[in-house]
């Protein structure tokens, strides 16, 4: 396994074709990324509705959300530089398969550590993803510009393990951690390579 994917916790790599995909398929995969970030800007909205209460977690997503909806526009420019348009959002079958591995109807606490994991995970998988495309694109205006949404990424994945355990003991965070990787690692097994998507 790579160690870069060790780094991150995740506990299978992606397919190696997948960047050679997404290389042919650019205005659908930009297309894709675009309406990833604004989701994560208005997931980021939703936790802080739901928990106005953790001061914490209102402090440091705040901003994110900024930076999310900030790297929306920034993708958005992209495509339009290209002469690509921003196609239609399309079902995300890598996040709705996520979401039901989520506890239901469980102690607040646990829906809370639930909530927070998959973001982890997501921006994870993402951060892996984008690195993909920063080393194995031909593009080199498009490897860089990757390549700082990797580290960005990197950033926001420990910020949401780090919430976890702000809110929650340790060790409970690890164990579900672990959890969600596993659930994570067989889907990844399963679901089909498609360029066209970010995940």
């Amino acid at each position: 396994m790579s160690s870069k994917v060790s780094i991150l916790g995740l506990k299978l790599p992606s397919d190696p074709r997948w960047v050679n995909l997404a290389a042919i398929s650019l205005e659908e995969v930009l297309t894709d990324h675009a309406f990833c970030e604004q989701k994560a800007a208005t997931s980021c909205i939703s936790l802080i509705q739901r928990y106005p209460d953790r001061s914490r977690l209102v402090e440091e997503l705040a901003p994110i959300v900024t930076e999310e909806w900030g790297h929306f526009r920034q993708v958005l420019a992209e495509m339009k530089k290209r002469g690509f348009a921003l196609g239609k959002q399309r079902k995300d079958e890598y996040v709705n398969n996520l979401m039901s591995f989520q506890m239901k109807g469980g102690h607040p606490a646990d829906v809370l550590l639930d909530r927070l994991l998959i973001f982890a995970l997501i921006e994870a998988r993402s951060c892996e993803r984008f690195r993909l495309l920063s080393e194995g694109l031909e593009d080199d205006y498009l490897r860089e510009f990757y390549r700082k949404f990797m580290v960005s990424e990197a950033g926001h994945y420990r910020l949401f393990i780090d919430l976890a355990n702000e809110y929650l003991p340790e060790e409970k965070v690890r164990h579900r951690w672990q959890e969600w990787l596993a659930f994570e690692a067989e889907m990844i097994a399963t679901l089909k390579v498609r360029g066209d998507r970010m995940h």
